[in-house]
């Protein structure tokens, strides 16, 4: 699997990066399993604290691989599966995903936070990638684009339910109906990107360094809260908040974050989960 995808681990930081520099880390059937499989790995290892997600080479990934193209010329409409594997795409096979979306959806569902680090280009399904990250630091000659309609298909890969939460409806519309080709610093003004930066990978280790040095516990109980926000009505959210505030005030993680400024010292956390603690299931 490294032949896809690269992690490497450094005091809590996890540097994700797609390794398939030949085809532009092109999404292929190994390249979908990569990055489910991957996800999972992290989601389950309590010692990482922030992820940053990235592609080696020419660009972060180019959308669909042209062969999986191929395979939709030669199958039956009731058979094809544009984005990976056989069968119908409506059928569930990871809880309310089918493969293709949990392969953006894990990276939404992750304990902790994730930033996709983005230059090149990010088309089609790699755009859709980069939406299942908390935080987007984009190059600014980077060229985004939603390109399924190019291919008579629409966004599947969970980005319908992610941009709405991001970008005007009426940008969202434009750019799903169109696939124009936008640019980096055209990402940051529609609200796809968080940060414009020269140097998107440097900037995301920076800011997951910064991140990973925080209490584990509360960054993992900031993302529950987050993440329940998209779908969660007031009533709900403002409960939610007291209950990660409860179990937060006073733990050994919580004490040791006020000590650590008072004595003027670097912190030492603890874990916050176990090692394979289930992850979000609700993430918008």
């Amino acid at each position: 699997m490294s032949d896809r995808i690269s992690v490497s681990i450094d005091n809590g930081v996890a540097d994700v990066r797609l390794t398939r520099v030949d085809k532009m880390n092109a999404l292929d059937d190994a390249m979908f399993e990569a990055l489910i499989t991957r996800g999972q790995e992290l989601a389950a290892n309590p010692d990482v604290r922030c992820i940053v997600i990235s592609g080696e080479g020419r660009a972060f990934c180019a959308g669909l691989d042209m062969g999986n193209f191929g395979k939709m010329a030669d199958a039956k409409p009731q058979e094809a599966a544009p984005t990976g594997g056989a069968g119908r795409l409506e059928q569930r096979t990871h809880g309310i995903s089918n493969r293709p979306q949990y392969a953006v959806r894990v990276w939404r569902e992750m304990p902790v936070p994730v930033i996709a680090a983005v230059h090149g280009v990010a088309f089609g399904g790699g755009f859709q990638v980069i939406l299942g990250a908390d935080m987007r630091y984009v190059a600014p000659d980077t060229k985004l684009s939603i390109m399924e309609i190019r291919w008579g298909l629409v966004p599947d890969m969970a980005g319908t339910q992610i941009m709405r939460h991001l970008a005007r409806e009426d940008i969202v519309r434009e750019l799903t109906y169109t696939g124009r080709v936008f640019s980096g610093e055209e990402a940051l003004e529609y609200g796809f990107a968080t940060r414009v930066e020269a140097d998107p990978l440097a900037a995301a280790l920076a800011t997951a360094r910064e991140i990973a040095s925080k209490s584990p516990s509360a960054i993992e109980a900031s993302k529950r809260l987050l993440s329940a926000a998209v779908y969660a009505g007031e009533e709900e959210g403002l409960v939610l908040e007291s209950v990660e505030q409860d179990a937060l005030i006073g733990s050994a993680n919580q004490i040791e974050a006020v000590l650590s400024q008072l004595e003027k010292r670097d912190a030492n956390y603890a874990p916050a989960r176990e090692a394979g603690a289930p992850t979000l299931s609700k993430a918008g």
